[in-house]
């Protein structure tokens, strides 16, 4: 789910779109078996709609700022890879903290 690179972290994740709130869901494996975050917007996904939603939602729910945030891979489809950009040993350390602390259920 979380993975080292060199401008930062990157993080894969399935979104729900059109969903009944703004939530970080789970911690899951996807169709190819990899750890993934799951998360729903209420945003419709039209014109980037969705993925500003995600954004939204990861910059408030992991504690960094929107800017910190870029979509990779994914723009037009429900998985997602989302680099967040810092140092990446501490910001790993900060991001399992802050997901930790979500205590989202592990399927």
């Amino acid at each position: 789910m979380l993975k080292s690179h060199e401008n930062g972290v990157i993080l894969s994740i399935k979104l729900t779109p059109k969903a009944s709130k703004n939530a970080l869901v789970r911690i899951g494996l996807d169709q190819d078996n990899h750890k993934v975050l799951y998360a729903s917007v209420t945003a419709v996904p039209e014109k980037g709609k969705a993925n500003t939603a995600l954004i939204k939602l990861l910059s408030k729910e992991l504690g960094q700022p929107k800017s910190a945030f870029q979509l990779i891979s994914g723009e037009l489809s429900r998985r997602k890879t989302v680099l967040i950009l810092g140092e990446s040993d501490a910001l790993t350390a900060s991001l399992r903290a802050s997901i930790t602390a979500l205590q989202l259920p592990e399927k």
